[in-house]
């Protein structure tokens, strides 16, 4: 499990590396265009039960921290279905990857 450190307060979330991967991909995609978005994701039943949600802005710090040192191999389905949410008015909401993880 690695993490999404986020912002000078230092949010930080934890995310398998998988999704990390994907989410770093998304994330500088949008931020590198200068476009702000909402993100939000269920909350680890052991931090509550709940959802939680950030507006992700070009002038706030992102760090993502990998518990692992290979990088996963991305999904393009993923991937281009995070983009059209990150686009949306609702935001980028966190969904499980669409056909299951490949093999290791």
């Amino acid at each position: 499990m690695g993490s999404l450190i986020y912002g000078t307060s230092s949010i930080e979330v934890r995310f398998d590396d998988r999704v990390l991967a994907h989410l770093q991909v998304v994330f500088s995609a949008k931020l590198r265009r200068g476009e702000s978005f909402f993100f939000s994701w269920s909350d680890d039943p052991m931090a509550g039960e709940g959802r939680s949600a950030a507006w992700i802005h070009p002038a706030i710090p992102v760090y993502f921290r990998y518990s692992g040192s290979r990088p996963p191999a991305l999904n393009k389905a993923w991937l281009e279905e995070m983009a059209v949410a990150a686009g949306s008015n609702q935001g980028l909401v966190l969904q499980e990857e669409p056909g299951g993880a490949p093999p290791r």
